[in-house]
Parts: C-alpha cells; sequence; structure tokens
C-alpha cells in the first residue's frame, strides 16, 4: 500500500530520473566494490542505502517503472520485513550464486533498449555472462554509469585506517617468501605480470592487516606483480614510512590506489598477464589494452589456492586460537544459565544482551582482535532466519516457555578474529524444555553434522560434491535447508574464504579439497515463525594414515577444530545410533581435555556438566 514518499522512495525516484537524463531502460546495483568483497566499506554499500535492504548479499535491479531486490532464502523474512511499503518488489531466488538478476532483464527490459551497470564494481565472469544474456536478447549494456554518484550526494569517501604488519610469529611465512612462490606458480602459467585485486589475497601475500572492512582485517588495495618487483595500490597515507620502508626490503613498492588503472595501460606489449576472472573487475579489465597485443592469462589466483591451505605452523595457531575462542564461549554460556536462574535478571534478557557479554567474553582471551562477522542471536521466530541480526530498534527478549507450549530455541551464531586464527561457531540451546518437534528437528541437524565431520574421501574430490552428505538425514524426512553446508575460513583474515565451498554451486576444479582447508560444517533446519536451528564446527582437511587407504590412492578426513559442547538436552536420542552417541562423546571428552585446562570456577562446572557422555 502506497503511503506517501519515503526516503527510499524518494532514492528510488533520483534513480528513475537518472536513468531517463541517460536514456537508460534499467540499472542492476550489485552488492560490490572493486574488490568483489563480500562485507562492503560504507562507500558501496549503495544497493542497501537506495532500497533500505541490509542482508549481506543481494542485487538491486531499479527500471523506470519498477525495483526489485534478489535475495536468497536466507534473507527472505528479512528482506519481506525491510522492503515492505518501499514499494520494491522482493524476487526469492534458491541460492545467492543465480543467475536469476541477468535473467530477469533478458526478460523484462525490451530489446532495442540499455541497461546500465557500473563496470567497476561489476565481476568480470558476472559482466561476461551479462552481456552474453543482453545480446542474445538484443539489449545494449552500458558499463560506465556509477549510478550512486548521481544521486548519492553524501556518499561517504574511502577509508582511511592504517594498514599494519601481521607479524611472526603468527605470520608463519616472510613476505619475500609467498612472492616467490607466487611468481613460481605465475611462471608455470606463462605469465609475466599477475594482477591481484581482492583484499584477502593481497593481505595473504604481504602478510599485511587493515581494518578497512567490517569484521575482517582487510584493506582496500591492488598489487601488479613481475618478476622481478611488486607494486601495491592503496590510498595514501594509509602505510607508514617505515612500514613502506620495510616492504622495499622484500622488493615491493607503494603507489597510490587511485593509480591501479593507469598502471594495466602502461603495462609492455609484450606482458603476458594472469589475472581472476571471478576476482576481478570489468572496469579494471578493460583498463588492459588488448590492442598492443597484452596477452591475457585467465586463471585462479595462486594466492586464493596457497593461503586455502593453511601450513602446519598455522594450523597450530589455529588450534591454540580455537582454545581461547572455546574458553569464551564457556564463560559466557555459565553466565548466561546463571542469569536465566536469577529472576532479578532473567527478565532482562535479550538478544543484544548475549551480543554484548558474548563479545565481552571474546574480548578477554589472549590474542583477540575483533568479531569474524556481526553475532546472530536468534530467539525463537528470529532463530529462523539464518542471517538475523537483533538491532536496538527490533529484538527480542529471552524468555522461557511454558511447559504447555514447550520450550523456546536460542540459537547464536558468533565469531572471533584473534591474530592466530578466524573461528565461526553456531550452537542452539533450549529455553526451557524442548518439544518433541523440536528435539526430532534438532537431532536430524545433528546427524548431518555428524555425517559430514566423520567422513573420508578422495584427495581433490570436489568440495560441492560433499554437500548430499550433511543434508541426507534431512532429505530422508522431506526436509532441507536453503543455504550451503560449509565455507573456506581464513587465518586471521575473512570468515567466509574461497575456493572450497560446501554447497549446492556446481562444481569446478578450483574447488578440490586439498590438506590444510579450513571449512565449516553448518547444516540447518528453519520453520518460519517457530524456530531455526543450526549446529556449526569448522573443520581442517588432513591426510588419512597411508596404510589405510590400501592402494587406492590418497584420502583426506575431517579434524574438527572448534571447542565448544553441543548441547544433548534438545537430542532424540532414539534418533541417534550407537556410531553417532560415541562420536558425540568423543567429541565432547576432547572439549573437556582441550578447554577444562583455561577455564576455572563457574565456567569450568558448566563445561563439565555439558561435557558428560550421552
Amino acid at each position: 500500500m502506497d503511503t506517501g514518499p519515503t526516503p527510499i522512495r524518494q532514492r528510488i525516484e533520483r534513480v528513475r530520473d537518472a536513468l531517463r537524463q541517460q536514456q537508460l531502460a534499467a540499472v542492476l546495483v550489485p552488492s560490490s566494490d572493486p574488490h568483489l568483497s563480500e562485507y562492503l566499506p560504507a562507500r558501496w554499500q549503495g544497493r542497501q542505502w537506495l532500497s533500505g535492504f541490509t542482508g549481506s548479499v543481494g542485487t538491486l535491479i531499479i527500471t523506470v517503472d519498477t525495483a526489485v531486490v534478489f535475495a536468497d532464502s536466507r534473507y527472505w523474512v528479512q528482506a519481506e520485513a525491510e522492503l515492505s511499503g518501499s514499494g520494491i518488489e522482493l524476487e526469492k531466488i534458491p541460492t545467492g550464486t543465480a543467475t536469476h538478476p541477468i535473467d530477469w532483464l533478458a526478460k523484462h527490459v525490451p530489446a532495442g533498449q540499455v541497461v546500465g551497470v557500473d563496470g567497476q564494481v561489476l565481476g568480470l565472469a558476472t559482466a561476461q555472462r551479462l552481456q552474453g544474456a543482453l545480446k542474445t536478447a538484443g539489449i545494449a549494456l552500458r558499463t560506465d554509469f556509477d549510478v550512486l554518484a548521481e544521486v548519492w550526494p553524501e556518499r561517504p569517501g574511502l577509508p582511511d585506517a592504517p594498514v599494519y604488519e601481521h607479524a611472526p610469529p603468527y605470520a608463519t611465512d616472510s613476505r619475500a617468501e609467498r612472492l616467490a612462490k607466487v611468481r613460481l606458480d605465475m611462471a608455470a602459467l606463462g605469465a609475466t605480470h599477475h594482477f591481484i585485486s581482492t583484499v584477502d589475497d593481497v593481505a595473504w601475500l604481504f602478510n599485511l592487516r587493515g581494518s578497512d572492512v567490517p569484521y575482517n582485517p582487510v584493506f582496500l588495495a591492488h598489487a601488479l606483480i613481475d618478476a622481478r618487483q611488486a607494486v601495491l595500490y592503496v590510498a595514501d597515507g594509509k602505510v607508514s614510512p617505515s612500514l613502506q620502508a620495510g616492504l622495499a626490503a622484500d622488493g615491493v613498492r607503494v603507489e597510490s590506489y587511485d593509480q591501479a588503472g593507469t598502471a594495466l595501460q602502461c603495462l609492455p606489449a609484450d606482458a603476458r598477464l594472469l589475472i581472476d576472472p571471478r576476482r576481478i573487475t570489468l572496469g579494471l579489465r578493460q583498463c588492459v589494452r588488448d590492442d598492443v597485443g597484452i596477452r591475457v592469462i585467465e586463471a585462479i589466483n595462486p594466492s586464493t589456492l596457497r593461503k586455502s591451505r593453511k601450513s602446519a605452523a598455522e594450523a597450530a595457531h589455529i588450534r591454540e586460537a580455537m582454545v581461547q575462542d572455546g574458553a569464551a564461549m564457556c564463560s559466557f554460556y555459565a553466565w548466561f544459565e546463571q542469569a536465566l536462574a536469577d529472576p532479578a535478571i532473567a527478565d532482562r534478557l535479550t538478544e543484544l544482551t548475549i551480543d554484548e557479554r558474548l563479545s565481552a567474553a571474546r574480548s578477554d582471551r589472549p590474542g583477540f582482535v575483533g568479531l569474524s562477522f556481526p553475532t546472530i542471536a536468534g530467539f525463537s521466530a528470529n532463530g529462523a532466519m539464518p542471517h538475523y541480526r537483533a538491532t536496538s530498534e527490533s529484538h527480542a527478549v529471552i524468555t522461557v516457555g511454558t511447559d504447555q507450549q514447550g520450550g523456546n530455541l536460542l540459537l547464536i551464531d558468533s565469531g572471533g578474529q584473534y591474530a592466530g586464527g578466524t573461528t565461526d561457531i553456531t550452537r542452539v540451546w533450549p529455553i526451557g524444555t524442548p518439544s518433541g518437534e523440536q528435539k526430532r528437528d534438532y537431532t536430524l541437524v545433528l546427524k548431518g553434522l555428524i555425517a559430514l565431520s566423520r567422513t573420508r574421501f578422495p584427495r581433490g574430490t570436489l568440495a560441492p560434491m560433499l554437500d548430499a552428505i550433511a543434508r541426507a538425514p534431512l532429505w530422508q524426512q522431506g526436509l532441507d535447508y536453503g543455504h550451503g553446508t560449509g565455507h573456506g575460513v581464513g587465518y586471521f583474515l575473512n570468515v567466509h574464504e574461497g575456493p572450497q565451498s560446501i554447497s549446492k554451486a556446481i562444481p569446478d576444479s578450483t574447488m578440490a579439497m586439498e590438506p590444510g582447508m579450513v571449512t565449516s560444517i553448518e547444516p540447518g533446519l528453519y520453520r518460519p515463525g517457530q524456530w531455526g536451528i543450526r549446529i556449526e564446527n569448522l573443520v581442517m582437511n588432513v591426510q588419512v594414515h597411508a596404510a589405510a587407504n590400501d592402494g587406492f590412492g590418497e584420502f583426506l578426513e575431517f579434524e574438527t577444530l572448534t571447542l565448544c559442547p553441543i548441547d544433548t538436552r534438545c537430542i532424540a536420542r532414539s534418533l541417534l545410533d550407537a556410531g553417532e552417541i560415541d562420536w558425540l562423546n568423543r567429541y565432547h571428552a576432547t572439549v573437556f581435555e582441550r578447554l577444562s585446562p583455561v577455564v576455572s570456577g563457574p565456567a569450568l562446572a558448566w563445561l563439565t556438566e555439558r561435557t558428560q557422555p550421552l
């Protein structure tokens, strides 16, 4: 129902005025920046500013008479609420990687018309699909239309936080060693030059960190590498003179952020340039002068593959980070259960309280730097929104259900950035006595977690091929979940890291599972308006002892890294077999063994109680 002008409606109308002035039929606004980041600096949060939809993933299309947000199932409930009254439609898509926005444009824009997009934030691989689909439909594409520059007068500038060094002992390889390895990979591909835009690749390669992107310790920069030198393109003033001197000692020169495109334009005619089409924008690719004979080699960034395979030294630091994170969880949950039992406090507990107290517990641990993503504390029906986040304007009070109602479930998905690792964990806790249906749902999700955690597979197995293992117990009952089962996790870097993805994604060769990769396992089940369940551990690929392979090649298995009890009060024991119960009991024995030396008092008492054998 139209209720008159609102800020969102006014912004959309400004966009439509710009479309008419530029003679465009539509504009595509992705959730993206010049580095194709998942979490965006404020300057590039245009899709959110224009639509009011705050989900981390989504695409906005605006035409002269329609506006549509495309979002996957993780965000449907959230998007419907946030778009209500805005005049913007929600187009529900099955996954975040679906091509629905491209298909929608090809279907709804008349032939002979022109679609605009900012090529500086459009991924090259996406641009290639978009160009192909529109050309087939007789629609032209203009890639120099930055709609945000047209309609957002108070648009934020570039972030200016300083860059700092990720130093030993946590930086286990030197900058020079990493550059040498990438140069070997370049040579193997026949490349003389290599351009990198993804901020986590840049941070890893140069052993640098920053705070330009919320929750991820990275900074905005591009890099150009040849056989003798490397150039880091970063905003002026972000790299101190002393750090620049250290970089120079390793053959790294610092230049202004806005010179990256010029550097590509000035490559020598005999250059053989390596770029990753999934990790570079169309705008930067267009800077390369194909007319002078430069050969472009398209392949995955070597740094993406190398940083995904954690070394033995990095793995040791990650295990210690997991101990510290697990200790923080014990401290928080001990406090939380005491607070629930205290009538003077219990009625003041909210989802915001959980976020505050859990963050404080982590901040007390050695090596803690910050959160790895916004804490998701979803109580009761809010837990059914996989990417829910409580706000001061909208949040739930934690209440215990009556015996007649059954208990309420509390889902907490949280993580921390430590100098020696990145964590991500989800647990579900009963508030009151869980119902039989809640126990059934919880146990089916747990069965999926256990099934995949116990799996052995040949080295090189494509990660998406493992997805069905975690879903099988749910599928058997006609149930499923809309998000992926697992994402790669960085080493004091992005909490979502490629190339591996345990999901329904179409597999490709870059997704091969290799030793040292850290990945989440997080099956779930969501009943809108009732409850949500997700149980998540991080695991690392480790080699199975050679004798177990029996001549059939090298096999891998998962080492569970996350250390925190899985609540057994929600389990329908009759649904677990002996092997599953044994796995859970052995996991809890390990959790107690690793965490009991670093917790005391109420936290130790809580840990002892919650790790009792089933």
